[in-house]
């Protein structure tokens, strides 16, 4: 495909997105649709569709409205690309700019995250305000988790390097590898087919990495979802884990990933038969704030109603949590959220509703520490 072919079949993607379909779905079924398109064709509508989801609200203003089209006008604009060598109305190209796309727009650009939650954002984050909504347009790094059970840092490096994939160590976490060239070859590299390496965020190892296990513990994580976490334990102690989740089918994988990463991970639909346990951990389902560079759809179908109803169900969440941990053991609670409503006002909340708990820590990761935006709280009983 040509370069001015690949931004057509980016703006018809972004069209049915705005139509309300979400952005994976819709980019597997041009893929479907289009089996001509290499693979490098596929990657470059992939960062098309998301370059301009990350950027919606300054490249429709950039580009002249909110469509396919403007958004593709806008993020090229802002990008510095030659407009008029892609939108020529040849043959599988956009259609010429008009008299009003190739007039130069006002630069004063308007912030790329909804209007409700600007004021949100800016009281939640206080002095990162501007320097978080920056780099929220931007494309977040690609980090990998060493599995300490199998590897170690410097060798599973040297591994990736002769599978062609490049990265680097990362100064917030000493297991995580950020990857600086060929991301694309890691699901293929000898590494990550056994199980030295996972994909995982470094703050949300960073997160794990504070957590108090000790060997032998009997540590649940009642939020799983994939189970990153739950491995991401499991490969630094040895003891007992379990996973669980609202929503079994979101751990359908977690069996094979625990086969290959070489550690033992027990799923139960009712932890309170297993409990109590030492160490509860509470990924809890949330806006996702901290992590809208990757999914930056999310951020524009994120609504109020949304957030009232995530905040109460996460407060349900450490309410029922609590009562799987042992006499002296440790409930963490942790979002990949920005948003002070889903962090540490939910902890102050519950030390109102539960005063026998003492906060031990608390933290919040912003993009600047390396990672992606996540809150975590550690708690004991007093």
């Amino acid at each position: 495909m040509t370069p001015a072919a690949r931004v057509q079949a980016a703006i018809e993607v972004l069209d049915q997105i705005l139509e309300g379909a979400p952005a994976e779905k819709a980019l597997t079924g041009w893929a479907r649709r289009s089996r001509f398109a290499g693979s490098k064709d596929r990657a470059a509508i992939r960062d098309h569709v998301f370059d301009a989801l990350r950027q919606r609200n300054s490249a429709a203003h950039l580009g002249g409205g909110l469509s396919g089209r403007g958004l593709m006008i806008g993020v090229l604009r802002a990008q510095g690309a030659d407009l008029a060598a892609l939108f020529t109305g040849a043959a599988y190209a956009p259609a010429a700019l008009e008299d009003a796309e190739i007039a130069a727009p006002a630069t004063d650009l308007p912030l790329d995250v909804p209007d409700w939650l600007v004021e949100l954002l800016r009281e939640s984050l206080g002095e990162k305000f501007d320097e978080t909504l920056e780099q929220m347009r931007a494309r977040a790094p690609v980090f990998l988790r060493v599995n300490l059970a199998k590897s170690t840092v410097a060798d599973a490096q040297a591994a990736l390097a002769e599978a062609g994939v490049v990265t680097r160590a990362v100064a917030l976490v000493d297991t995580a590898l950020e990857v600086t060239e060929c991301a694309r070859r890691i699901r293929q590299a000898a590494p990550y087919l056994s199980g030295a390496v996972e994909l995982q965020d470094a703050a949300s190892q960073a997160m794990v990495a504070e957590l108090p296990l000790a060997k032998g513990m009997k540590v649940l994580d009642y939020c799983a979802g994939g189970g990153g976490k739950t491995l991401a334990m499991a490969g630094q102690v040895k003891g007992q884990f379990y996973a669980h989740d609202a929503a079994p089918r979101r751990m359908a994988d977690l069996p094979e990933r625990a086969k290959r990463a070489g550690v033992k991970v027990t799923l139960v639909d009712a932890p309170q038969t297993h409990a109590p346990y030492d160490l509860v951990l509470c990924d809890a389902p949330c806006s996702g704030s901290g992590t809208w560079r990757r999914t930056p759809d999310a951020k524009w179908r994120f609504s109020q109603e949304d957030l009232a109803d995530l905040t109460r169900i996460q407060a349900e969440i450490l309410d029922q949590a609590q009562s799987l941990v042992a006499e002296d053991g440790v409930l963490a609670y942790a979002t990949c959220s920005f948003l002070e409503a889903e962090n540490m006002a939910q902890i102050n909340a519950f030390h109102d509703r539960h005063p026998g708990w003492e906060t031990l820590s608390s933290r919040q990761y912003s993009f600047a520490d390396g990672g992606d935006g996540f809150f975590d709280a550690v708690l004991r009983r007093k």
